[in-house]
């Protein structure tokens, strides 16, 4: 893919750019070098080098944890080991 070279303009928080600037110097190549390696890479799997996930849960579903942890651990809460048993209380 060699051939002529072009330029590009990218928004990105000063903070961010600092930080990336600072990781990559210690790699040995500047911001540039970096995000071709990123594209190039992109291009030879077909999609974003690396997974992406969510798998940090958030704020609510963080909290309903919680809560079903201290239901879960809670006496006077009603736990149920057999089906039939849940469905008539649920029924009734």
């Amino acid at each position: 893919m060699a051939g002529t070279t072009t330029n590009i303009s990218i928004r990105m928080d000063a903070d961010l750019k600092a930080a990336a600037e600072s990781l990559y110097s210690e790699l040995g190549m500047n911001l540039s070098t970096a995000f071709n390696i990123f594209v190039r890479q992109s291009l030879r799997e077909g999609g974003i080098p690396f997974k992406i996930t969510t798998e940090i849960p958030n704020h609510e579903t963080v909290a309903a944890m919680l809560e079903a942890e201290r239901i879960a651990k809670d006496p006077s809460v009603k736990g149920y080991t057999d089906i039939n048993e849940l469905l008539a209380d649920l029924n009734s």
